[in-house]
């Protein structure tokens, strides 16, 4: 497979072969081009060169409709159910001869005959909006084997599970793939989920494969030497054992509300100290980005009040910059950046008005700002053209690298960081968490919240799990257990 976008090469004579009845990892670092293969095998995106062989025969796929004729499904990272519809409609909704008049008696029998052959038995005439995250991955499933598909795409499937969920969900498809009656082929940047269940492993770097084999053969550090290449990667962060300093950061009986007027934030009471990681863990969607814009000044708290070194505390720019608060809340392109401004002027945003890059009254020291931007370009990895490049041309990963360097590169006393290595490759990810934890050995108080288990027990000194708006569980890092804290995200 050969595909371009524009100038841009996103997979260069790329070849994988899916083995029947295999369960193979598709890796690679953000932007290596895996979602771009699999969707131009889906028929999401026509390859100016290559072809799709199943079962040995070619075939030239045109749209996602047509590979399901063909027995191939996809399931995505974000679910795509109606959460409205019960899961029998949800089913239902996906066949593409359904027809205008639904014969409910005769579908629901065909329906229960179907799933009673299934791995998982699920509610059919349950609302989707009733079920948990693992349950609803567990219908996207579903839906792809009640459309006759053999041949499974799944495209980080377990990002919005707690480990048990993803664990349950893996080794369903697992069994059944071993019994013959699907292949799987899963995008995912979990080494643990690869060496648990795959077999067969395929590395992409820079658009081309970089490497393949299997599991017996292949480890995690030979796999991450695959995507980063020659790249040297760097150990896990070093922890200073230094005591807990003071207190710098407070939230007393926080409330807020989302976008729909519903309580994300409920009654949310804590407290960070000098020198202190504090992990925030959760599903996605359970109130961790309200906690952030609240904290950032982007949302207005309902109720409760914040403290920072003991004073009340209103998260305005000028409070942030007197109290050397820094803040990188998600989706920074959206949330912590300009798009229509220059790479440059994006890393100046928090420094453009003070002494040295002032010229007169007010005009901003463009020589001053260009080497300021130019030494963070070159730090962080920011891959960009030029420093006069317009923020929304960058790549996600590159996007999270600027916010990340212009948040970082100051005098911190307070940091809060939502997802900070979110689509950032090995190298660059060991960088962000040695920085952090630099700043936690050098009395930086840091809220850090993350759907990444694996980086909370890396980094934190004290985790908590949100659920629901509100903190139900809170343990030191030495005394946490990855399925106790798995079993509180999840509201057990």
């Amino acid at each position: 497979m050969t595909k371009r976008f524009g100038s841009l090469l996103a997979l260069d004579d790329v070849s994988l072969i899916l083995d029947p009845g295999t369960f193979h990892a598709l890796l690679g670092e953000n932007g290596a081009g895996k979602s771009t293969l699999v969707k131009c095998v889906m028929g999401y995106h026509n390859a100016e060169r290559g072809e799709v062989l199943l079962d040995g025969v070619a075939q030239s796929i045109r749209t996602p409709r047509h590979a399901h004729a063909l027995g191939i499904g996809m399931v995505y990272q974000h679910f795509t159910l109606v959460p409205q519809m019960t899961v029998a409609e949800n089913l239902l909704l996906a066949r593409p001869d359904l027809p205008l008049l639904i014969d409910w008696a005769s579908e629901s029998a065909r329906l229960r005959e179907f799933i009673k052959d299934m791995p998982f038995k699920l509610d059919l005439a349950a609302p989707v909006s009733s079920l948990a995250a693992g349950e609803r991955q567990k219908v996207e499933i579903l839906k792809q084997l009640y459309l006759g598909c053999r041949i499974l795409f799944l495209d980080e499937p377990t990002s919005v599970l707690t480990p048990s969920e993803a664990d349950e969900v893996l080794s369903l498809l697992h069994r059944m793939t071993l019994a013959g009656q699907i292949s799987v082929l899963i995008i995912t940047h979990k080494f643990r989920e690869v060496m648990a269940f795959a077999a067969d492993v395929t590395v992409l770097r820079r658009a081309r494969v970089a490497g393949s084999g299997t599991t017996r053969d292949l480890g995690p550090k030979q796999l991450a030497g695959m995507m980063v290449g020659s790249v040297e990667l760097p150990g896990p962060a070093e922890r200073v054992a230094n005591p807990r300093g003071s207190e710098r950061l407070r939230m007393q009986a926080l409330c807020a509300l989302n976008d729909k007027g519903h309580q994300a934030v409920d009654d949310v009471s804590l407290t960070v100290h000098s020198g202190e990681i504090v992990g925030v863990a959760g599903v996605s969607g359970n109130g961790q980005a309200e906690l952030v814009e609240v904290l950032a000044g982007q949302r207005v708290a309902t109720a409760g009040r914040l403290f920072v070194h003991g004073e009340a505390y209103t998260p305005t720019r000028t409070q942030m910059l007197r109290h050397k608060i820094a803040c990188l809340p998600e989706e920074p392109l959206r949330n912590a950046c300009v798009p229509g401004m220059s790479v440059a002027d994006n890393l100046i945003m928090k420094k453009f008005d003070q002494p040295g890059y002032t010229i007169g009254r007010g005009f901003l020291n463009r020589r001053a700002a260009s080497s300021f931007a130019m030494e963070l370009i070159r730090r962080y990895r920011i891959h960009t053209s030029s420093p006069d490049t317009l923020a929304r041309t960058l790549s996600g990963g590159n996007v999270q690298r600027m916010a990340l360097a212009r948040e970082l590169s100051g005098d911190i006393e307070v940091l809060i960081a939502a997802n900070p290595c979110f689509g950032l490759d090995f190298a660059a990810t060991a960088s962000i968490r040695a920085e952090l934890m630099q700043a936690r050995n050098q009395g930086a108080a840091i809220l850090l919240v993350s759907e990444d288990l694996d980086e909370l027990f890396e980094l934190a000194d004290t985790i908590v799990v949100m659920f629901n708006g509100k903190i139900v569980y809170k343990t030191l890092r030495a005394d946490a257990d990855l399925s106790v804290v798995g079993s509180h995200m999840a509201g057990h």
